[in-house]
């Protein structure tokens, strides 16, 4: 009997044992399979959804929301799962919205492609750049002022906006018109420049003339002129498969402008700016036209913080235009940023000094000081009058400089 129940602690023993290692070895497969699964997931490229365990946390491959708004974020991120919480509108994607993203995105790479098959090269700029224009087509947001110290502050420099040469296929559009008004809307917005209309001014020749650029600098206070180019407008429409009418295009255009510096009659600098292709979308209709204008919106701004500052650079200056007992009268006022106590400094014309090396104008320097004026009242759209404060023997076509 003792024998008997010896033999069953042994039987016992044993089927204990086999037990337990089948379960220790079920839950080491279970551990090298999850293992091979999540080293699997790193080798290969992750796609949106996928989960991996590091450290025993879980990440899942997920929509970065700060992509599109701080520069050189990914679109796709690991982000822990128990920190993961889907948008609105990400949980809200049907199969046929995936289909039309998918479409959409094979759209932009064709198009894309076709550019660079004729060697162009799509810039980049960040949304966050991105600033507005006058009301109607195109994007419209609430401006924010580029930053920028500069000369003479508050003073704002009167630009010349040449007529934008339209070198693309779509001349009977006006795209060059078009593209002319909002550069101008552009610059305006940024409450430091003054687009004077050439029609205006008592100039009949041609206005990038170095002789005339000169006149324009010291009759009129025109500090800078811009001449640009608009070329290489390509746009690109499909309606989605699904949809009943609806057309999505997209556009892409290249605008080219130069800055010439009415002081030395040379041209200052030479700026080109071409806009990103996904975002010019739009749907529905006049889809292509809206792209269009969207993607000369966006060229613009692509080189709009260059080309203010440049032109900020120039310093200010305005002109007596006429004299009245003890009242100066200035070609410069509310507009120009005068204020009511300013003083100015009065000088003759100077000279235009010459690089003897390269033959080439530096700038004019500051003639002969003849005292300062105080500015008294602001009249007109843009006019002034100031009483003298110091020295005297002006005359109309003495400079006014603000001073410092």
């Amino acid at each position: 009997m003792k024998k008997f129940k010896f033999l069953l602690c042994i039987l016992l023993s044993f089927f204990l044992l086999v037990s337990c290692g089948s379960i220790f070895s079920k839950k080491k497969d279970k551990d090298t399979a999850a293992k091979e699964k999540t080293e699997k997931l790193e080798d290969t490229e992750p796609k949106p959804g996928d989960i991996k365990v590091i450290d025993g946390v879980e990440y899942i491959y997920a929509r970065n929301r700060k992509y599109m708004l701080i520069p050189n974020e990914p679109e796709y991120i690991w982000v822990r799962k128990d920190q993961y919480s889907p948008g609105i509108l990400q949980s809200l994607v049907s199969a046929a919205q995936k289909k039309e993203r998918d479409e959409l995105t094979s759209r932009i790479a064709k198009l894309e492609e076709e550019l660079k098959k004729r060697n162009i090269a799509p810039q980049v700029v960040y949304p966050t750049q991105i600033s507005p224009f006058s009301p109607g087509f195109g994007y419209i947001q609430a401006f924010t002022p580029i930053p920028f110290s500069y000369p003479s502050p508050k003073m704002r420099r009167r630009v010349i906006i040449l007529p934008i040469e339209d070198q693309t296929n779509y001349k009977d559009e006006q795209i060059g018109e078009l593209a002319t008004r909002r550069l101008i809307s552009r610059l305006e917005s940024t409450g430091a420049i003054i687009c004077v209309d050439p029609a205006t001014l008592n100039i009949n020749d041609k206005i990038t003339n170095q002789n005339n650029m000169k006149l324009l600098n010291e009759l009129y206070g025109i500090q800078a002129i811009v001449k640009g180019v608009l070329n290489d407008i390509y746009s690109s429409s499909s309606k989605i498969e699904g949809k009943e009418t609806k057309e999505v295009s997209f556009a892409i255009s290249k605008i080219t402008l130069e800055i010439y510096n009415t002081d030395t009659g040379l041209m200052l600098k030479q700026l080109s700016g071409r806009n990103p292709v996904s975002l010019t979308k739009e749907s529905g209709d006049l889809s292509s036209e809206k792209a269009k204008i969207k993607a000369i919106d966006l060229a613009i701004e692509v080189i709009a913080e260059d080309l203010l500052k440049a032109i900020l650079m120039l310093d200010w200056h305005a002109r007596i235009a006429s004299l009245d007992k003890e009242k100066v009268y200035i070609n410069a006022g509310r507009l120009s940023g005068l204020e009511i106590g300013n003083i100015l400094e009065v000088y003759s014309p100077g000279e235009q000094i010459i690089d003897e090396k390269t033959n080439t104008p530096l700038g004019k320097v500051r003639g002969k000081y003849k005292g300062e004026i105080e500015i008294s009242e602001l009249f007109g759209v843009d006019a002034s009058w100031a009483k003298v404060k110091k020295g005297g023997n002006f005359s109309p076509t003495d400079l006014v400089y603000l001073k410092n």
